[in-house]
């Protein structure tokens, strides 16, 4: 019976949980309105393209975080501008751009000088994070939580009917671009416990599993963040007891829950054509 507390008792794995439930939060949120907004690529997409921004901030001796940020910032903002002033899709200007961003970043990386290991970037360092990546962690989660309570349904009017959304008085590029910024800011929270790779399945999975689950957007981020929080201490617990990384375990923790969920709605769909015939 001791032994189930076993990880517990490890300070690494005391700040593995306590960094995963801070940024399940946010990132849990995020996949609702990625999700229902078709969003899924630019999450994508963003994860990838702060790559070169991290490798810039390096060189430049500047915080990473911020060299993250404005990499992003500028992939998703630059994607929107190329969209609306040519007739390539939406979905191939994001492809362009990310995985050109993201070859750079892996140029740039292979160029220098650093003890900065690449592996640690791409797929995170969940055992390794320190009281300041904590901090970190919490002040960017806190902020972006505090967007989305305050503003779910005018992101919410937005994501289905900007029209309508104009006519009400909402600022609707004001919010999109406020939007970008938060899933940024999200994605560079993620950065130092999952990675660039393995942060897009935290910012979609659990607003998918939740989708699936229900059709009201309010419950969807409840029970969103309820999915998030249960597969990161699965996830983490898991990989304890069978010497695997914490983020893959995480991943892969979701990854089942949404068959789950899947197979469910299917079975449920099955029996209401039958009990209808």
């Amino acid at each position: 019976m001791e032994n189930l507390f076993l990880p517990f008792q490890f300070e690494f794995m005391q700040n593995a949980f306590l960094v995963s439930f801070i940024i399940a939060i946010p990132t849990s949120l995020l996949s609702c309105f990625l999700v229902v907004r078709g969003w899924s690529l630019m999450g994508d997409a963003v994860s990838h393209a702060v790559l070169p921004g991290i490798v810039i901030a390096y060189i430049i001796n500047i915080p990473l975080v911020i060299g993250a940020f404005c990499a992003g910032l500028f992939c998703a903002l630059s994607t929107g501008y190329i969209k609306e002033n040519c007739r390539v899709k939406h979905d191939t200007v994001m492809g362009v751009i990310f995985s050109g961003m993201f070859g750079l970043g892996i140029v740039l990386i292979t160029k220098i000088e650093t003890d900065v290991h690449l592996d640690h970037i791409l797929f995170g360092n969940m055992l390794g994070v320190s009281i300041n990546d904590l901090v970190m962690s919490f002040i960017i989660s806190s902020l972006v939580t505090l967007f989305f309570i305050l503003k779910w349904r005018d992101l919410l009017l937005c994501s289905f009917d900007e029209t309508h959304a104009i006519v009400s008085g909402l600022r609707v590029k004001l919010l999109q671009f406020t939007l970008l910024a938060s899933m940024t800011l999200t994605i560079v929270a993620t950065l130092k416990a999952i990675g660039l790779i393995l942060s897009i399945s935290l910012i979609i999975a659990p607003g998918a599993i939740a989708f699936l689950i229900n059709n009201r957007f309010r419950n969807m981020m409840i029970i969103a963040v309820f999915v998030s929080l249960i597969a990161m201490f699965i996830g983490i617990y898991s990989s304890f007891w069978i010497d695997s990384a914490p983020a893959p375990t995480v991943i892969l923790v979701l990854t089942i829950i949404f068959i789950l969920a899947f197979t469910l709605k299917k079975n449920k769909q099955k029996k209401n054509i039958i009990t209808q015939h």
